[in-house]
């Protein structure tokens, strides 16, 4: 790539996109980590609140779905306002009062206040996880995209490694410290550095590349040019969908939403039980529950980079989603077994989520490759929020079968199999496979 005085710019294109991910992807990491910490710390909460408040599995199941419920609506709005007013005051907007939020479920009583607060922690969150996806294809071209996109997921997985010990310590350490259970303390003290890194965001993050004071005029045009040659490409493709109206009419952006509808089931059965699987499988002891249930996040994190640099090295998507979806599909059928209980059940757990996460790591290549503009804006948050609405079928399911065998876990267990198969199926049949270096965009 050339300067504008026709002279090479200096470290190459590698070098340039390499200092753009050092400076944006670990505050974006930590923002997610700490984002999916508060969603799902309602799952060790639940050790000691259902006792507490006398919650039935359903209405646990109930609660800590309905997060998604506020999250569906304000969804794809909240996205186009990030597209208007940039990525800087909105994300930070959003985090402040996800963290507020976070810490008012300190005052859950009974079922309703439990309802009415998980279902606000949604409407807060609304927009963080599509604008933070959107952002990124304001910086990077598709080449580099799946990497990007899975060193920012890793997130989910390093939340888990680290999230899981800590809930369970603050779980045992402050139960009954000023005379207050440990899971309100869990609420309290994990919401708070959200507050924190929201102020940090308004302060730190630029909208865009032009208004980045760290790059130099011409790493700016590199990264100006680059991301007008792709949007070229694609127009000249006829892929590229530029209004919200196209994007909800994009028949692609619909199937895709099926998709990720599919493989998130499986995510947030993990996120939501594997604290009382474990429980009941392995230990009661909540600080050790803590440290095996870092297990399957610890080995999701390692795959899903795996997984996406290789994605991303090859131009092949297709295989690289479906395959993880059938690894994972036949793990979750392995630990449903009678036969397969406690550390084996956990070692096959640990396949089943790296290959949710692993496909998860790629998945995101593929709307932002077919949707520009506004229609990026909508269509992106239109995919999360539809397949994001798995997160309030998928606990409500569980609680619901839990309840009705006498709280089993194996028929919970094959349901996530056959939603990661026909994920697989799904991908499989809606793609174009393709060896070369290039993407999945225009073969959707």
């Amino acid at each position: 790539m050339k300067r504008s005085d026709g002279n090479p710019v200096a470290g190459g294109e590698d070098a340039i996109y390499g200092k753009v991910a050092f400076r944006l992807i670990p505050i974006l990491f930590f923002c997610y980590i700490l984002a999916y910490l508060d969603r799902v710390n309602v799952g060790f909460a639940k050790l000691q609140m259902c006792r507490e408040l006398g919650l039935s599995e359903t209405a646990y199941g109930t609660g800590a779905g309905i997060f998604f419920i506020g999250y569906l609506i304000f969804e794809v709005p909240s996205n186009i306002i990030l597209s208007k007013i940039g990525a800087k005051v909105w994300i930070g907007r959003i985090m402040i009062t996800w963290g507020l939020i976070a810490l008012l479920q300190v005052l859950v009583t009974d079922e309703r206040t439990f309802y009415l607060l998980r279902f606000l922690l949604g409407v807060s969150e609304a927009g963080f996880f599509p604008g933070i996806i959107l952002y990124l294809t304001y910086w990077f071209p598709a080449l580099y995209r799946a990497r990007m996109v899975a060193w920012f997921m890793t997130a989910i997985a390093v939340a888990g490694v680290v999230g899981g010990p800590i809930s369970g310590w603050i779980l045992q350490a402050t139960d009954g410290f000023n005379a207050m259970p440990g899971w309100r303390w869990l609420f309290l003290l994990e919401g708070f550095p959200s507050i924190l890194m929201g102020i940090v965001v308004l302060f730190y993050l630029d909208n865009s590349p032009k208004d980045a004071r760290w790059l130099s005029s011409d790493e700016k045009e590199l990264l100006s040019r680059r991301q007008e040659s792709e949007d070229a490409e694609r127009k000249v493709s006829g892929t590229t969908s530029h209004s919200a109206k196209a994007a909800f009419r994009n028949p692609a952006v619909w199937l895709l939403s099926l998709i990720y509808f599919a493989i998130v089931l499986g995510l947030y059965g993990i996120s939501f039980w594997l604290p009382q699987i474990i429980k009941e499988t392995i230990t009661a002891d909540e600080k050790a529950i803590g440290w095996i249930s870092a297990a399957p996040w610890f080995v999701s994190a390692a795959s899903m980079v795996v997984n996406g640099v290789h994605s991303d090295k090859t131009g092949e998507r297709r295989w690289h989603i479906a395959g993880p979806c059938l690894a994972g599909a036949a793990a979750f059928s392995v630990s449903a077994m009678p036969s397969v209980t406690g550390w084996y059940g956990i070692l096959a757990l640990c396949i089943a989520t790296a290959g949710i996460m692993s496909a998860l790591s790629c998945f995101w290549s593929l709307p932002t490759g077919i949707l520009a503009g506004t229609a990026a804006a909508a269509g992106i948050a239109l995919v999360n929020s539809f397949g994001n609405s798995a997160g309030y079928v998928s606990p409500e399911l569980v609680g619901i079968i839990r309840d009705a065998t006498g709280h089993s876990m194996t028929p919970v267990l094959y349901l996530f199999s056959a939603s990661l198969l026909i994920a697989a199926m799904l991908v499989v049949l809606v793609t174009k496979n393709t060896s070369t270096k290039r993407t999945m965009e225009s073969e959707i």
